[in-house]
């Protein structure tokens, strides 16, 4: 019966249920620091991740944006207001909710496969056949059924973060938070790993929060674009991505993205350069990126 059971909750992943949720962020605030001397680094955010979308956060450095990861997640609580995922309020972490991080959170001393297991077999979700098929199907997905004995110091830097996907994939999230996850990759790793994840996404239409630094990346990336002001953080607009899927690098180029591009700089410029005022050192600063090529 119980092996029936998963059959068909595996069945239904397949199909596509549970994968598209949504997420409501209602006049959420953070701050850090001692009473007299808090900092203000989230203030009054208010936002959506829409259910089967790939919803990208992007905003200057040190706005947040980890920090509403983290919040997300359930790793920290807003000192005000709630998030909700599908209508329940989210008071802690659960592996409805998996993040893959900028840094590699493999354990070392673990195979690839083993990896992969941990979280289902530590729960009891999973277990003998069905959790070594499940794994091994996941791995040849990702392109790493070859590797799977491998100890994560033996895979590149991009098989590093395919593992980490099919570890994430294998607890069926509700809803996969990607925390600038290629940032450390060369440039043709990264170009590499975005267009495998978009493949991914594509399949299934999971519901996904993707955070970047990089505008390109973002606007590649994107079905919804949440621009977030610089600290303390809020969101200062949302941006439709009307790209055709399936998406290929060539489209950076068309007149659509790059008019997405412009709008969404205009706006991160302004942003960014409220870190920059006031000295001669600034303004000098100030005029040559303003003068930078597009």
């Amino acid at each position: 019966m119980q092996k029936a059971v998963e059959m068909s909750r595996s069945e239904g992943h397949a199909a596509g249920a549970d994968l598209q949720s949504r997420v409501l962020l209602e006049g959420v605030s953070k701050s850090y620091g001692e009473e007299w001397e808090r900092q203000d680094v989230i203030v009054d955010l208010t936002a959506e991740i829409t259910p089967g979308e790939l919803t990208v956060i992007v905003g200057p450095s040190g706005c947040g944006k980890t920090t509403l990861v983290n919040l997300i997640a359930g790793f920290e609580t807003p000192d005000k207001g709630r998030i909700l995922l599908n209508g329940e309020p989210v008071t802690g972490p659960g592996h409805d909710r998996m993040v893959v991080f900028q840094e590699t959170a493999l354990i070392p001393w673990q195979t690839t496969y083993e990896n992969v297991v941990f979280g289902p077999k530590l729960r009891g979700d999973l277990s003998g056949k069905e959790l070594q098929d499940e794994a091994e199907r996941l791995l040849n997905k990702v392109g790493l059924r070859e590797f799977m004995h491998k100890y994560p110091l033996q895979l590149s830097g991009g098989m590093q973060r395919r593992a980490e996907l099919a570890r994430a994939l294998i607890n069926q999230p509700k809803l996969m938070i990607m925390d600038e996850p290629f940032r450390g990759l060369d440039a043709m790793s990264r170009g590499l790993m975005q267009e495998f994840f978009l493949r991914l996404f594509e399949e299934n239409r999971r519901t996904n929060l993707f955070v970047t630094s990089e505008i390109d990346e973002a606007i590649f990336l994107a079905d919804r674009l949440i621009l977030l002001a610089n600290r303390p953080s809020f969101v200062r607009k949302v941006i439709d991505v009307k790209l055709p899927r399936p998406r290929h690098y060539s489209m950076l180029s068309s007149p659509e993205a790059y008019a997405y591009k412009r709008e969404a700089m205009a706006i991160l410029h302004e942003e960014a350069m409220k870190n920059f005022k006031s000295t001669a050192t600034s303004k000098d600063f100030i005029d040559a990126y303003s003068k930078r090529a597009d």
